[in-house]
């Protein structure tokens, strides 16, 4: 195994601890543990690509493994009322939206290539912002109740555009892939 999708799987096995930590009233903990899982991800990314350790099992394990944390903490945080069900229910809703729609589209021999698009990684960025701003605050009792307030309205906003765009991109892929059809394909 990789160096690389060792530090992921570790990152992975970090998850249900998080989780554990939020659910027992230690948000400082969790916030240090997300931190190291952030260092983490950076870490596995610089050595796969600066070592061309680049596998397979990472391109899948790598965005598993920080989807894994980020719905985890934003569960665990919204069942202790510490982030609005109805933005846990619309971040949770996105995630099984693309997921459905890359499953579908292999069910109907048509798989979708999945790349990251800009306002997905924008709508990575304000979650994981507005989760360490969330177990800060907890943890370290700042106050920023406004800032929070703020950061839930901006990864609404990302989630819903980034919802969107993915749509768009499998509704275009699919119409693509339903084009006239040819002589050959008859």
């Amino acid at each position: 195994m990789s160096l690389p999708n060792f530090i992921t799987i570790c990152r992975l096995l970090l998850v249900p601890a998080v989780v554990y930590l939020i659910v027992t009233g230690q948000p400082l903990v969790a916030f240090w543990l997300f931190v190291v899982a952030g260092i983490s991800d950076a870490v596995d990314g610089f050595i796969a690509k600066r070592f061309k350790a680049e596998t397979e099992l990472g391109a899948y394990l790598d965005p598993l493994a920080d989807k894994a944390l980020l719905v985890s903490i934003y569960v665990s945080l919204g069942i202790f009322g510490e982030m609005p069900i109805w933005l846990v229910f619309l971040v949770v809703s996105r995630d099984v939206f693309i997921i459905v729609a890359v499953m579908l589209s292999w069910m109907l021999s048509r798989p979708v290539a999945m790349a990251p698009l800009m306002i997905s990684k924008a709508n990575t960025a304000g979650q994981i912002l507005l989760a360490a701003v969330v177990l800060a605050d907890l943890g370290f009792g700042l106050h920023m109740r406004d800032l929070r307030e703020w950061l839930v309205l901006l990864v609404a906003g990302l989630t819903v555009l980034s919802a969107a765009a993915y749509l768009v991109e499998w509704l275009r892929h699919m119409a693509k892939a339903d084009g006239p059809a040819t002589p050959d394909k008859q």
